[in-house]
């Protein structure tokens, strides 16, 4: 990797980024792509960026699914939003092919900046678990089909799973559950891709391997954090993040 400042400089930075990635989604459950890939931005190239990110993004992403004891649960509940996310990503690859430019994000950034300060006005949307047997599929292609695009799990996935009334803990449990299936599916598609082009090198693995310790460790902190926080005080930080994730969404596309 070229870049303008020293080794240990730019490794003790990456390291202190993904810290903090880690802390922000341990607490609210998600940020970590988003929180990493901005401020890595700052001194390395996005596709430097990007390189580091796969193996911490996934990882956290599969720890985010525990406990074991309440996965199943879980996952029967949004079992059938699982399904329509495989669909819709992999039909997305296919039909869509590459990223269909920077309004797609902006449209995003807005949605989510717009529901996060609905949410914060104390409304929020109920699905039934009736609802939420035909919602679900129809939730989880849209979901694929904005990942396929985008490369964002969030929407409309995160507005959903908050509306099925998941508890603190769950709804964590809940979107590690979501980001998995999307980040999994995504990567074949990309997997696929980089095997034909020779796009992703292997000297950047070991790279990103060495930002996993870090995040897990920033993950752990903030999910101590959570556990302290009163219900409100987590809906709130959970709004507020994607609130920003929303804004930097917009103001990236808006920049492009």
């Amino acid at each position: 990797m070229t870049h303008p400042i020293d080794a240990t400089a730019f490794w003790a930075a990456a390291t202190a980024v993904y810290l903090l990635a880690g802390v922000i989604k341990g607490v609210v459950g998600l940020g970590l792509p988003t929180v990493s890939m901005a401020l890595l931005a700052l001194w390395m190239t996005p596709a430097q960026a990007a390189a580091l990110l796969i193996v911490p993004s996934l990882a956290t992403n599969i720890w985010q699914t525990g406990p074991r004891a309440t996965f199943m649960p879980v996952l029967r509940r949004i079992g059938s939003m699982q399904v329509g996310v495989v669909i819709g990503t992999l039909a997305g690859a296919l039909w869509l092919g590459v990223p269909a430019g920077a309004w797609a994000s902006f449209a995003l950034g807005v949605a989510l900046i717009v529901y996060a300060l609905w949410g914060l006005t104390g409304r929020q949307l109920h699905v039934s678990d009736a609802q939420a047997r035909w919602v679900g599929p129809l939730v989880g292609m849209s979901t694929g089909l904005v990942t396929a695009v985008t490369g964002v799990f969030a929407v409309p996935a995160v507005p959903y799973l908050q509306a099925l009334g998941f508890q603190r803990d769950s709804l964590i449990q809940a979107m590690g559950i979501s980001f998995t299936t999307s980040t999994v599916v995504l990567a074949i598609g990309l997997a696929i891709g980089l095997a034909v082009n020779g796009g992703y090198p292997v000297s950047a693995i070991g790279g990103s391997v060495a930002m996993l310790a870090p995040a897990i460790g920033g993950m752990v902190l903030g999910t101590w954090l959570r556990k302290r926080l009163s219900v409100e005080v987590f809906r709130r930080c959970f709004l507020v993040g994607l609130a920003l994730l929303g804004l930097y969404m917009a103001v990236r596309a808006a920049g492009a």
